[in-house]
């Protein structure tokens, strides 16, 4: 589909998810990125937080995320991290030791 691109968001135990997506904001290690299609590489290490996917489709998905790296090569966006929850099933303590 024009102006979208691959996303993969992979953690030690599974692919998490596994779509096309017209734009991506993930946390990176030094503050909030962007992403759309026809990006130029990009290698980053990621923070903790928010990670907002508007898909191809028209649907959004919201997963917290906690570190790890992303890769942008030939417009597949592939997010490794150690955690990747819905928002809902994130605990204050998960969150403090995400923070801490």
């Amino acid at each position: 589909m024009a102006g979208s691109f691959h996303l993969s968001v992979v953690t030690p135990e599974r692919e998490v998810l596994s779509l096309e997506a017209r734009f991506v904001a993930f946390p990176a290690y030094d503050g909030e990125m962007g992403i759309l299609a026809q990006r130029a590489p990009l290698l980053a290490k990621l923070g903790s937080g928010l990670l907002r996917v508007d898909e191809a489709g028209g649907g959004k998905r919201r997963l917290f995320i906690a570190g790890g790296f992303v890769q942008m090569v030939d417009d597949k966006l592939t997010i490794l991290t150690q955690e990747a929850l819905e928002p809902e099933k994130v605990t204050a303590e998960l969150a403090k030791s995400a923070l801490g």
